[in-house]
């Protein structure tokens, strides 16, 4: 006797998968975008708001070195500004990762160095960047030391967090039987805790970088002469909108060359080790290479398998 648990989705028709496929919604989210934004523009009544035209031509001779603007006091481009914001956002960004890891392992290995952190930790949490960005303006002036401190504490408590937590995830009964079978410290850590604590690190590395770059920008907005942030700040002060959306594009290009080029290769290898599904397969509900017994569970098969209740009497007797 068998109960059928699911049976295979019915095959949708062809036009209904193409429609439905993550491909399609990403092919067609920037045409989107551009309907909207002309939409904005043929709507309100402003002379300031630029059109995508506008801003592409912009973008355009700010890469070629064609606009003929000097940014500050000396000859600088967007490619000198982008460096001094990278530089940067790479010293803050790697103190973050490196303390806030330290800082996360020793919360999660320990309840006391937890107790202790803990309240400091979620204070700095919640500070938002713009203050951050506005008293280390003041106490260290134009530079780059007040960037980079804003990088690093804006950052540095997603850090802490998420790897406190890949440890507590941590299953610990593979901890039990890796020691009851004693097995090295350093096996356990490479086989059990590592593996446990990847997935959150990975975020770790995301939270950190979204959020570092973020509060570089204000930084550099209100305490900086230089950079990318005072570079959005002074087409925002010739009224220029074009400039200032050109310049945030710029950031989006490049964390999403960023996002595909380095972080997601870098996923795949560390994360080979699982078993994956393909992401259209799981977003359309093609289980179709599942064969019908799989679906299928045996109610005999269940009542023949040992219980632990009694594996557990047979081992006492």
């Amino acid at each position: 006797m068998s109960t059928s648990v699911s049976t295979a989705p019915v095959q949708q028709k062809g036009w209904l998968r193409v429609l439905k496929s993550p491909v399609t919604a990403r092919i067609l989210f920037p045409f989107f975008v551009l309907a909207l934004w002309y939409f904005i523009y043929y709507t309100i009544d402003s002379r300031i708001f630029p059109t995508p035209q506008q801003v592409l031509e912009f973008m355009w001779e700010e890469i070629t070195l064609t606009s003929g603007v000097r940014y500050s006091s000396v000859a600088s481009n967007l490619y000198e500004q982008f460096g001094i914001s990278l530089i940067r956002l790479t010293v803050g960004f790697l103190v973050a990762m490196t303390v806030g890891t330290v800082l996360g392992l020793a919360m999660g290995l320990s309840k006391s160095v937890d107790a202790f952190f803990h309240d400091w930790v979620m204070a700095i949490l919640a500070m938002p960047a713009l203050v951050w960005a506005l008293f280390l303006s003041i106490v260290f002036g134009f530079g780059n030391l007040a960037p980079i401190l804003t990088v690093i504490l804006a950052g540095i408590p997603f850090v802490i967090i998420n790897v406190r937590e890949g440890v507590r995830n941590t299953p610990k009964e593979l901890v039990d039987m890796g020691r009851s079978f004693e097995v090295p410290q350093n096996k356990i850590t490479r086989h059990v805790l590592l593996p446990s604590l990847m997935p959150f690190f990975f975020a770790a590395i995301r939270y950190a970088y979204s959020i570092g770059w973020k509060g570089l920008v204000i930084a550099e907005v209100f305490g900086s002469q230089v950079g990318m942030g005072w570079t959005i700040k002074f087409w925002y002060d010739a009224h220029r909108a074009h400039g200032v959306i050109g310049y945030a594009l710029f950031f989006i290009f490049f964390a999403m060359a960023l996002e595909k080029l380095i972080f997601d290769p870098l996923a795949k290898r560390v994360f080979k080790w699982r078993p994956s599904i393909d992401p259209q397969t799981l977003a359309e509900g093609k289980f179709d290479a599942l064969t019908q017994e799989e679906f299928l569970l045996e109610e005999h098969e269940i009542d023949q398998r040992p219980r632990i209740a009694d594996m557990n009497q047979g081992s006492d007797s």
